[in-house]
């Protein structure tokens, strides 16, 4: 769901496959199921990652647990807003109230539980977080400035990003790569602390890159007056 009058821009990879199946999903509603609970839903879903992934230390195997909230929160997350278009009953104002507001509390359960689970330290997961926000807050201030509502920045977006982390969680249950274990200046890095700091890294440079676009853009819009 998002800012209805702002042009949307989606240029995922699984963009054109997603819409279709959203638009199917949410025919086929139930008419008790409204775009609030949907949003609900997706933040269940970011709880029940975030406890799989504090339970995998127990045992692994609960990262299965994880990945289903995830699909649980693309689900609630994914078709709150086609549910509304569908439907025709859009509320621009309060619909991107209520989606982002709770987009800041599911996503803090999900970064919560990479930095919970065995797969990540919590610092590293953090810092990822902190690219993820960071993108997110520029993403707001260009649908203010630019009345653009970017969704995905290249081919990627939130449902390729929550693909990549199920695919993570599936790799740490089932490769060898989970006790190599590296030093650097003393402190200890798994291969998935590495892969979390070049998601992180990935971020930010995805965050500069925009940002030196837009600054050129916007300084020939509004120039100096000096």
């Amino acid at each position: 769901m998002g800012k209805e009058t702002s042009e949307r821009i989606q240029t995922s990879i699984l963009n054109g496959v997603e819409k279709k199946v959203l638009v199917w999903l949410a025919k086929r509603q139930p008419k008790w199921m409204t775009s609030d609970g949907l949003t609900y839903l997706g933040v269940i879903g970011s709880i029940i990652f975030a406890l799989g992934g504090y339970l995998a230390n127990l045992n692994s195997n609960f990262l299965w647990l994880a990945s289903f909230g995830l699909v649980i929160h693309w689900y609630g997350d994914s078709l709150d807003g086609t549910l509304a278009r569908v439907r025709n009953a859009q509320r621009p104002v309060y619909g991107f109230f209520i989606d982002h507001i709770m987009d800041v509390v599911t996503t803090a359960f999900i970064f919560l539980g990479v930095g919970l689970s065995p797969m990540l330290r919590m610092d590293i997961a953090f810092f990822a977080f902190s690219g993820y926000l960071a993108l997110s807050v520029y993403t707001y201030i260009c649908i203010i400035l630019k009345n653009e509502f970017r969704l995905t920045y290249g081919k990627f977006g939130p449902t390729e990003f929550r693909l990549l982390l199920i695919v993570l969680c599936i790799l740490y249950m089932y490769s060898p790569w989970t006790d190599i274990k590296y030093s650097i200046s003393g402190v200890e890095y798994g291969v998935f602390d590495i892969i979390g700091i070049i998601i992180s890294l990935v971020l930010y440079s995805i965050y500069i890159v925009q940002f030196i676009k837009d600054r050129k853009m916007f300084s020939i819009q509004d120039p100096s007056k000096q």
